[in-house]
């Protein structure tokens, strides 16, 4: 295995968890760190060592989301989604597991708008700085800082309404 591609197995965990947070559904997820993966191998000579390689996938996956959302869009949906069979005879027991923290937590970022969603996946979870972040995300960094105050503010407050 050659250095890059190295590399790219040990940003996986990190993609993983990004591409959550921006498909919402664990087999779209994973589809999207598929892509991810074939774009970054087939662009290898795009990068340039010495700079961030999780920041350069980073961008591949957010324009590889953006490129799915939009085909999405435009096919449309005949079919209700299949989450939708799963609520049938609902017992409870999925009530009780939403109160965890955890999940209390994924369901709020998941109803952010994407920009917000996305700018606290890579700043709070992924640990990159705001410049860093900005540079992913292709927007200047006071943009960074606002979507993230917003998503902060609408996290607390959807937060807080769960516990209410």
């Amino acid at each position: 295995m050659h250095g890059l591609q190295r590399q790219i197995v040990e940003v996986l965990p990190r993609l993983r968890r990004l591409a959550r947070v921006l498909a919402r559904d664990v087999a779209d997820a994973d589809d999207l760190v598929q892509t991810t993966v074939e774009r970054a191998l087939a662009r290898q000579d795009q990068w340039r060592p010495g700079t961030r390689l999780d920041s350069w996938m980073f961008r591949i996956m957010k324009n590889a989301w953006i490129d799915e959302s939009r085909a999405r869009s435009r096919r449309g949906r005949v079919f209700a989604p299949e989450e939708q069979g799963e609520v049938i005879g609902f017992d409870g027991a999925a009530a009780v597991q939403a109160r965890l923290t955890a999940r209390d937590v994924a369901r709020a970022m998941a109803r952010l708008p994407e920009d917000q969603r996305l700018a606290i996946a890579l700043v709070l979870v992924e640990g990159l700085s705001y410049k860093e972040a900005a540079e992913v995300l292709e927007v200047p960094a006071g943009t960074l800082t606002s979507r993230l105050v917003r998503g902060r503010m609408a996290l607390l407050a959807d937060l807080e309404g769960d516990a209410a």
